[in-house]
C-alpha cells in the first residue's frame, strides 16, 4: 500500500467546511494543474452524500486516463468522510477527509488516500513514483484552491438540494464542464440580470 496525505488550515467554521467537501465533486473541480485532473460524477446518492453513497472518479495524470466507482463508508459530521474503491483498476484505493476545529473561524483539513497499485501492462504504464507525485500535486493544488475559494467572496455552493444540482450538472454539462463554481457564478449573474428592475419610460409632462 502506498500512502499520499495533505493538511490545510481553512480560515472557515468546520460546519462550512465539513458541508464543502461533503460534496466530493466540489474539491475534485478544484484539482487541476500541471497535467493531473479529476472530475467525480455522483451516482447514487444516499442521506445527503451519507454513507452508501456512490460516485464515479475520472482522472488524468499525467495524460494517463483513470475511471473508478466509490462508495462512501465513513461520514461522520464535522468529523470524518471516508470512501473507497468498489469497481476500478486500483488492487485497493481509499480516500479520508478529517476535520478538526482550531477555532471558531478556523478548520484544519487533513486528505488521505491510501492506494494498491494494480499489477500488469497498467501497473508498469502507471509507474508508482510518478503516480504518487501527481496524486500529492493535485492533492495540495486542491486544499489551496479551496482554502482560496473557502476564504474569499462565500459564493460557494455549500448548500443545495439534489434537484438544484442536478440542474446545475446539466448547466455544467453545456458550458464544457467548468467548475461547479464557475456554473453557479453564471446561474447567479443571468438571475440578477433578470431581476432588475426594468426602467419606466418617463411620462411626458
Amino acid at each position: 500500500m502506498a500512502t499520499a496525505k495533505r493538511s490545510i488550515e481553512i480560515r472557515a467554521p468546520i460546519s462550512t467546511v465539513f458541508t464543502y467537501f461533503a460534496r466530493p465533486e466540489h474539491v475534485s473541480d478544484q484539482m487541476s494543474d500541471k497535467g493531473v485532473g479529476m472530475t467525480v460524477i455522483p451516482m447514487d446518492i444516499k442521506d445527503g452524500m451519507g454513507v452508501g453513497t456512490t460516485f464515479r472518479i475520472i482522472g488524468d495524470f499525467g495524460g494517463k486516463r483513470l475511471e473508478w466507482d466509490c462508495r462512501t463508508t465513513e461520514f461522520l459530521r464535522e468529523e470524518r468522510i471516508a470512501a473507497v474503491q468498489i469497481d476500478g483498476p486500483f488492487k485497493r484505493w481509499g480516500i479520508t477527509n478529517v476535520f478538526e476545529a482550531l477555532g471558531e473561524n478556523m478548520t484544519r483539513v487533513t486528505m488521505t488516500v491510501d492506494y494498491e497499485m494494480p499489477f500488469g501492462p497498467l501497473g508498469a504504464i502507471l509507474d508508482k513514483a510518478k503516480f504518487a507525485k501527481s496524486a500529492e500535486r493535485g492533492m495540495e493544488t486542491a486544499l489551496y484552491k479551496v482554502r482560496g475559494l473557502l476564504e474569499g467572496s462565500g459564493s460557494i455552493p455549500v448548500y443545495i438540494t439534489l434537484d438544484a444540482y442536478q440542474k446545475l450538472l446539466a448547466e455544467k454539462k453545456k458550458m464544457n464542464n467548468v467548475p461547479v463554481s464557475v456554473v453557479l457564478s453564471a446561474i447567479l449573474e443571468k438571475y440578477e440580470q433578470e431581476a432588475a428592475p426594468v426602467p419606466q419610460p418617463k411620462r411626458a409632462a
